[in-house]
């Protein structure tokens, strides 16, 4: 039984109590038993477990992706409102290779890029290591490649891969 399990069973049976607005104790051993067999169903279905090597730089990029996110949330927000000044907008698609292969790595860049306005993850091909992405105001290639490598991809390589 991995560490987290407890603590999924835990707050699935507490969910369970509060969508039920009682404590009784038949709902609690009903809650609890539910709880566990989602748990272990759940645990089932999902055999390739993650593997941290550095957990300690997630807090880092956490910050990083917040204040990208705030910051992205501005920019997307001058465009809508028309505050870019007379600066044409030009949309477009981009590809970026990508040294990342770990599955749980990947899906975090997808969350990442996704969350952030202005960019969607559009297509990842695994046979040539490239990502597609969308860009809202692509004004210079380069530099969007160079931040999802140096920003998001790097630090995601250090936590996921060995």
């Amino acid at each position: 039984m991995t560490r987290g399990i407890p603590v999924l069973v835990l707050a699935l049976a507490a969910m369970w109590l509060v969508m039920n607005d009682t404590f009784s104790p038949g709902q609690i051993v009903l809650g609890a038993a539910f709880a566990a067999a989602l748990v272990w169903w759940g645990s089932k279905m999902r055999p390739l477990r993650p593997r941290l090597y550095r957990p300690w730089l997630a807090a880092g990029l956490l910050v990083t992706v917040f204040v990208d996110i705030v910051r992205s949330n501005i920019a997307v927000g001058r465009i809508i409102l028309g505050l870019v000044r007379r600066r044409e907008i030009h949309s477009g698609f981009l590809e970026i290779p990508l040294e990342l292969h770990d599955p749980h790595g990947l899906a975090v860049l997808a969350t990442i890029i996704t969350s952030t306005p202005g960019t969607v993850w559009v297509e990842h091909s695994v046979e040539h290591r490239r990502l597609t992405l969308h860009v809202l105001d692509l004004q210079d290639e380069a530099a969007w490649i160079r931040t999802i490598k140096r920003r998001y991809e790097r630090p995601l390589i250090r936590i996921f891969q060995p």
